[in-house]
C-alpha cells in the first residue's frame, strides 16, 4: 500500500522537534518504506565526515568495538548518521533497491551503483550490521539501508574509478568545486590543513588557477603531510605549523606574503578553533572559504569583526553544480593523487 507523496525536502520524516527540515532535527523515521517520491538504497559503505569520525575516534580512545556501538547508538537514537557533538554526517555508496513512482525522472533505475550527494546528517538510515571499521579510515562497511529525498543528489559509480576511491572523493568534492570558482589567476591563496583528503584537491586545482604567477601555501600540522605536498608539487610553499595557534601562523604566512595577506584562504582543518588564524592571515576585503566542519561560524564572524577585518566569510556548501565531475576528474588528471589516495583513503 502507497505510503503517498511526502515533502520533496522530507520534513515528513522528521519525528523531532516538528515543523523543521531533516538535517536540524534530532530524531527521524527511518523506517524503510518509501514515499512515492523517495528513493531506498542498499548501503554498502558510509563515508563519515572527516571532523565527525575524528571526534568518534578520540571519544572511544581509537578502540574499534566501542567505535561501533558509538555509531550504531547515533543512527539508532536520531534514525540518521548525525553526530551530536559536531552535527556533521557524511556520504554513502550503494545500490539502488526501490524507486518511487513519484520519484523525479532521471537517469537512474533499480541495480544502478550511487553515491549519494547530501549529508548523512539528514538521510534517514538503518544500520542491520557493521561489517567492517578501522579506526584509522572514515570509511565504515554495513549492511542496511537509506531514503534518499526527492530533492536529494547523487552520482552514478564511474565505470573507470573503483567504487571505494570514488567514494573517498565524492565525499569532499564539494572543496575543490569551490576553489575552481573562488581562485583566480595570480591570486595568493592559503590553504589551511592542506595534507588531508580534501586538502589535497584543493591544493591541485588552486595550483590549476593561479597559474605561474600566483602562490599557494599550505598549513599543514603533520611533517608527513607537509613532505606529501612539496613532494607531489601541489604548493609553492608549505609551512609546518599547528593552525590553532593564530599568531605563530600569521607570522610565518606574512613571511611570504608580505602584510597584504592572501587573496583567497581556505580552510580544511578537522579541529576547532582554526578561525582566528584564517582571518589573520587574509587581506582586507579578501575571502575566506571554511570547508571544515569543525568551524564556529559564530568566532569567525566576531572574530573577525573584532579585529577590524572587511572579509568575505563563507559557509562550505558542500555542494556545487558540476562538483562530483570536476573531482573524479583530478583523479582521472593526476597519476600521483590517484595512487595517493587508493593507498590512503581505500
Amino acid at each position: 500500500m502507497s505510503r503517498g507523496i511526502g515533502c520533496r525536502y522530507g520534513s515528513h520524516r522528521v519525528i523531532e522537534p516538528k515543523g523543521i527540515l531533516p538535517q536540524p532535527a534530532t530524531r527521524l523515521d527511518n523506517s524503510m518504506e518509501i514515499f512515492d517520491n523517495e528513493m531506498l538504497i542498499d548501503v554498502a559503505t558510509l563515508n563519515i565526515d572527516s571532523a565527525s569520525y575524528t571526534q568518534i575516534r578520540k571519544a572511544c580512545d581509537g578502540d574499534r568495538a566501542r567505535m561501533e556501538e558509538m555509531i550504531l547508538g547515533i543512527v539508532a537514537e536520531r534514525g540518521k548518521m548525525q553526530n551530536p557533538v559536531t552535527g556533521s554526517g557524511g556520504m554513502l555508496v550503494g545500490t539502488v533497491r526501490d524507486i518511487g513512482p513519484a520519484f523525479p525522472a532521471r537517469k537512474v533505475a533499480v541495480g544502478d551503483r550511487v553515491a549519494t550527494l547530501v549529508s548523512l546528517s539528514l538521510t534517514p538510515l538503518c544500520i542491520d550490521k557493521i561489517k567492517k571499521l578501522d579506526p584509522a579510515s572514515d570509511q565504515v562497511d554495513i549492511e542496511g539501508q537509506a531514503i534518499l529525498f526527492e530533492s536529494g543528489i547523487y552520482a552514478h559509480i564511474p565505470v573507470d574509478i573503483p567504487e571505494k576511491l570514488a567514494l573517498a572523493a565524492l565525499d569532499v568534492a564539494g572543496a575543490p568545486a569551490q576553489v575552481d570558482r573562488l581562485v583566480r589567476e595570480g591570486d595568493t591563496v592559503c590553504i589551511i590543513g592542506g595534507g588531508g583528503k580534501s586538502g589535497v584537491l584543493c591544493c591541485y586545482q588552486a595550483m590549476k588557477n593561479v597559474g605561474p604567477y600566483g602562490k599557494v601555501i599550505v598549513v599543514e600540522y603533520s611533517k608527513d603531510n607537509a613532505k606529501r605536498i612539496e613532494e607531489l608539487g601541489l604548493a609553492t610553499h608549505v609551512i609546518i605549523a599547528d593552525a590553532t595557534d593564530a599568531i605563530d601562523v600569521y607570522r610565518k604566512v606574512i613571511a611570504i606574503t608580505g602584510e597584504r595577506g592572501c587573496d583567497v584562504t581556505i580552510n580544511n582543518v578537522n579541529v576547532p578553533n582554526t578561525e582566528m588564524t584564517s582571518i589573520l592571515i587574509t587581506k582586507g576585503q579578501g575571502l575566506i572559504y571554511f570547508f571544515s566542519m569543525a568551524t564556529s561560524f559564530t568566532k569567525a564572524a566576531l572574530g573577525a569583526e573584532g579585529v577590524g577585518k572587511d572579509i568575505e566569510l563563507i559557509v562550505g556548501n558542500g555542494y556545487a553544480k558540476g562538483h562530483s565531475e570536476l573531482t573524479l576528474d583530478i583523479l582521472r588528471e593526476s597519476k600521483e593523487i590517484r595512487a595517493l589516495f587508493e593507498k590512503v583513503y581505500v
